[in-house]
């Protein structure tokens, strides 16, 4: 009996030695075949990278310098988190492509909670099946192409009212070289904040010939500015989550403080809509997005969520993506054209080729005005509305060779993509004719991945048809109605803010005269 045991306890032991031996040769053989990424240099004890994202050059900036030492992939330390940095379009692409499942989802960012009611949000929720219905909701009832289409009145209504009131700016305000000074960010942000109001809530607060509850416009529009600030915030809890509480800089309680304001308010919003529900049955040519999530939300996996805070979420996604996002690209492009004459003739020419002076341009001349879409196009690639594309992994995955671990932080740096010197030449010269030539075939719809302004894969921009439409619509519009100029012929300062849309960091003044016939700025 005891040379029984003695023989079996050896076996086991055997048996124990085989499989920890496989156990770790497994282990050897995997991280031989998948090794980890290059770290940066420069990392500090304790907060890691934090000071190079913090410092004076720009993230997306501080972040191409390190392409030359680490190569185009290479990874940080923001606090106690790793993020991997992604710095070339065929890596984009492997990411966008073969891996997009696994990094569709957002980090859960503060500011996301906060503002964003509890990640409801669509735009920062997590990927999965409440994401996917909410989006589904939206690229079908507001920004699909027959939507669009059918919205095209708002939209053509509030650029071709803007353009008359700014002529009577103008005859109001004119000096003796018969131009006047207009601040261009705001000009384009109230009639993007009206577009928008109207197609998702029936509102329309700003402009010289606004309607509606002044103070309620007042409270909107301090609300909505407090929100795009904070939205690009990043505060001490994403970095160290334990460390929150200190709220250092007073950012949370902020964020808390604009939810709670736009919850308000919105709150009203959908009380008016039942309202108007109550009285009499609204028509399709008459709904707004408000009223069409009053009927669709029923049946649809809200995975819990109530849906009135859907709503509200929704509502509050929509404004703040539909507004800044083609304000911030309208004014690159001026600014761009007013740095660069030559480019600024020749989209005017065109517009007289194509349009003439006897009308107004509209959305169907769009087609035919090749030069302004690929001013539209090279403003995109010089300074896509976020130059840092923000995605978390959640799942182990191998990326160009290299093991990325469940929950490393992904950052896909369009700055460097949209500036690599092996795909554009001149990279960094605003030059449009090379949408026309050497680059023709190149779209910005997340099919090229050398130029991914909207971002790629199954989380890219829903709303980008419409961002693309309405920053067309708006530059040609403004070019084609008047001439302009900076005031003393002066370059426009380049500098851009940091955040989560890279923003013109000054105002944009710009001298303006009318250059078509009177009777076309007449109000009908």
């Amino acid at each position: 009996m005891a040379l029984l045991l003695l023989y079996l306890n050896g076996i086991t032991l055997g048996l124990t030695a085989i499989l920890v031996f496989f156990y770790f040769y497994k282990r050897w053989s995997k991280s031989a075949k998948t090794k980890a990424a290059p770290e940066a240099g420069g990392a500090w004890p304790i907060i890691g990278h934090l000071p190079l994202l913090a410092g004076r050059e720009l993230p997306h900036i501080a972040l191409a310098a390190l392409v030359d030492e680490y190569g185009p992939i290479f990874t940080i330390r923001i606090g106690i988190f790793p993020a991997l940095v992604v710095n070339s379009w065929e890596l984009a692409k492997e990411l966008f492509t073969i891996n997009d499942a696994v990094v569709s989802t957002r980090p859960k960012f503060t500011s996301a909670k906060l503002l964003g009611h509890n990640f409801v949000n669509f735009g920062f929720a997590p990927y999965g099946e409440f994401w996917r219905e909410m989006r589904k909701v939206v690229a079908s009832e507001l920004l699909s192409n027959r939507r669009l289409e059918l919205l095209k009145g708002i939209r053509a209504d509030e650029v071709e009212g803007s353009i008359k009131d700014l002529f009577k700016f103008w005859e109001k305000s004119k000096d003796g070289n018969n131009q006047a000074l207009i601040e261009m960010k705001k000009w384009f942000n109230d009639i993007n904040m009206n577009v928008i109001l109207r197609m998702v809530a029936g509102k329309r607060y700003f402009g010289i010939s606004a309607a509606g509850d002044e103070e309620e416009a007042h409270r909107f529009q301090k609300a909505a500015r407090e929100f795009f600030h904070l939205a690009g915030v990043y505060v001490l809890r994403d970095a160290f989550p334990l460390l929150g509480w200190m709220d250092f800089g007073g950012y949370e309680k902020a964020m808390k403080k604009t939810a709670k304001e736009f919850d308000t308010i919105i709150g009203g919003w959908l009380e008016e809509h039942r309202r108007k529900r109550d009285i009499s049955e609204v028509g399709d040519k008459d709904k707004d997005f408000i009223d069409v999530l009053m009927l669709v939300l029923d049946g649809i996996n809200l995975s819990g969520y109530d849906p009135d805070t859907v709503r509200k979420a929704t509502t509050v996604t929509l404004i703040a993506g539909g507004t800044d996002t083609t304000t911030v690209s309208v004014t690159w492009a001026l600014v761009l054209l007013l740095n660069h004459p030559v480019a600024l003739r020749k989209a005017q020419e065109e517009l007289d080729i194509q349009v003439g002076k006897e009308r107004l341009v509209n959305e169907s001349d769009m087609n035919k005005l090749v030069y302004l879409q690929a001013i539209i196009k090279e403003t995109l690639r010089l300074y896509p509305v976020g130059s840092l594309l923000a995605r978390e992994f959640t799942e182990d995955c191998t990326v160009s060779s290299y093991h990325i671990p469940a929950g490393t932080r992904l950052l896909v740096n369009l700055h460097t993509i949209h500036r690599d010197p092996r795909v554009w030449s001149n990279p960094t010269k605003f030059e449009p004719e090379r949408f026309l030539s050497a680059h023709k075939e190149i779209d910005v719809k997340g099919q090229n991945f050398e130029l991914i302004p909207f971002g790629g894969g199954r989380r890219i921009c829903p709303g980008m048809n419409f961002g693309i439409v309405m920053t067309q619509l708006l530059l040609a519009s403004f070019l084609q109605a008047f001439d302009i100029s900076t005031p003393s012929n002066e370059a426009v300062d380049m500098r851009a803010t940091p955040g989560l849309t890279n923003s013109k960091a000054t105002p944009l003044q710009v001298m303006f005269k009318p250059r078509l016939p009177a009777y076309l700025y007449e109000r009908s």
